[in-house]
Parts: structure tokens; C-alpha cells; sequence
């Protein structure tokens, strides 16, 4: 399978989960592996569900600009950076544009032309309502994370 017929296939999974496609999953090996921040591991179709379900619950909408997606293509692996909005179901829209930029990264391998592995890497705080870790990295609180490292002075 060539590069292109990969991005192809990555740019199937993302208009299949705007659109709330359940055959999302054809695109998936059985032991499908994934990985996404605050829900952990996943292993198989089943565990893919489950977080798809959860993310259902959570999500109104979610939308993926693909056609800005930028991508790094090696080997059986395909890496998109990219941006999303959406609304949650409590309908508070995001990324605000102050804090919260919609901003992502998935990792896909492939084995043949189904995906045997996705982690995705975003903050799972869409709409900023982490307001103590937001301060932290803002400065506007003193963080309470101390320096351990060998070569640290506490």
C-alpha cells in the first residue's frame, strides 16, 4: 500500500467520526491497539467502542479541518497534526481561541490496509474547564510541582 492510499484511508476514519459512522470500525484490525489521554489503553473493536460511546456522551459534535491536516508518512505509519472544533453536550462550543486551540496529533499504523494501531494525543480539556492546571502553566498560580532531578538545588 502506498502512501497515498494511506492518508486516503486516515482521511476516511476522521469524516467517518464527524459524521458519527459506526462503520468507522471497518477501517480497524480486530486486536486494534489505541491510546487516549485520561481514557488509557484500548485493545480490540470493543474497547474502541466503549471509548467512542463515552465520547458520544461527552460530544455533541466534532468536526476535523482535514483539509489543512499535515502529515509525516513512514513505513506502515501515518502522523497527522491537525485542528478540531466541536460542541459539547451541555453545548458550550470549542476551542475557544484563548486557551483551547483544537489543536491534535494521532498516530496510525497500519497492517495491509486496515489501522492495527491509533493513539491520539490531545488535551481532552476542550472547553478550558481545568481552571487549576490552566493557571499553573498561565503563571497565574504558583506551581506545586517540585524539581527532583539530580541536579536540582532541592
Amino acid at each position: 500500500m502506498n502512501p497515498k492510499e494511506r492518508i486516503r484511508i486516515v482521511e476516511a476514519y476522521f469524516r467517518k467520526i464527524d459524521a458519527k459512522d459506526a462503520t468507522v470500525f471497518d477501517l480497524f484490525t480486530e486486536d486494534v491497539q489505541m491510546f487516549f489521554p485520561k481514557f488509557g489503553f484500548g485493545y480490540g473493536k470493543a474497547d474502541m467502542i466503549q471509548f467512542s460511546e463515552i465520547m458520544g456522551r461527552h460530544l455533541e459534535r466534532l468536526e476535523h479541518d482535514i483539509e489543512n491536516f499535515n502529515y509525516i508518512v513512514a513505513g506502515d505509519s501515518v502522523v497527522v497534526e491537525g485542528t478540531e472544533r466541536g460542541v459539547t453536550r451541555n453545548d458550550v462550543r470549542w476551542p475557544d481561541g484563548l486557551i483551547s486551540e483544537g489543536r491534535f496529533c494521532n498516530v496510525f499504523e497500519f497492517r495491509g490496509d486496515l489501522i492495527r494501531r491509533v493513539f491520539i494525543y490531545v488535551d481532552p480539556d476542550y472547553t478550558s474547564a481545568d481552571q487549576e492546571r490552566i493557571a499553573i502553566f498561565r503563571g497565574n498560580q504558583r506551581n506545586p510541582i517540585v524539581d527532583v532531578s539530580p541536579h536540582s538545588s532541592n
